[in-house]
């Protein structure tokens, strides 16, 4: 993200509250605080596990196959897998806004240099990813959604994002916009997850009886 074109992204992330409050705007800080903040609040657990990238996009789906936070296959869901592209060169690549929004709240001082999205409206096998500053969002849609029962899709072009809620409804927004209805949910997506999780691991129980 282009901290020149964005004065106003130069504060700190603060993404608060997960469900049911007013969640900040996401927000970039300064390089020389991420450089220089020697605790960042980040439980260890939980730093990105990765090296080091200066190119996060290179051969991105061979170094980041699958999600940090899910497991899921970042090439079967290429369409909707997003990747935060941290100021100190380390990187979450996730297998949704979702995941991507678990990122957000749990690196807290760590700023984001970029954020990238899938363009859902791209005809490629592959979804190409865009810088989410330049895309536009599908929220609420008739679109399946991953990790969550509201669609969030990034389309590159607007006019494909138009055109797909003229034939799928829901509302047009900017990552910003997409991010706050992401942590809007989290609750009731979070326990949807979990459900379907534990009822797979019974059936699985069952099968080995």
């Amino acid at each position: 993200m282009n901290n020149n074109h964005n004065p106003e992204r130069r504060q700190i992330l603060r993404l608060l509250t997960v469900a049911g409050a007013t969640v900040g705007v996401a927000a970039l800080s300064p390089p020389v605080l991420a450089a220089t903040c020697e605790n960042d609040g980040t439980p260890l657990q939980f730093i990105p596990k990765t090296a080091a990238d200066a190119k996060p996009l290179d051969n991105e789906l061979s170094k980041y196959p699958k999600c940090p936070y899910c497991g899921m296959d970042r090439k079967q869901y290429h369409h909707s897998r997003h990747l935060v592209h941290y100021q100190d060169d380390l990187v979450d690549a996730t297998c949704s806004l979702h995941c991507a929004a678990l990122s957000l709240a749990i690196n807290l001082d760590r700023g984001p240099k970029a954020i990238y999205a899938a363009d859902f409206g791209a005809k490629d096998d592959l979804k190409p990813l865009v810088a989410v500053e330049a895309a536009t969002y599908l929220i609420g849609s008739k679109l399946p959604g991953v990790m969550t029962k509201q669609s969030k899709v990034a389309f590159a072009a607007k006019t494909a994002a138009e055109a797909a809620k003229a034939e799928h409804g829901g509302e047009l927004g900017d990552f910003d916009a997409a991010l706050r209805a992401a942590y809007q949910s989290m609750a009731g997506d979070t326990m949807m997850i979990r459900k379907k999780r534990a009822e797979k691991r019974q059936q699985g129980a069952g099968h080995g009886q």
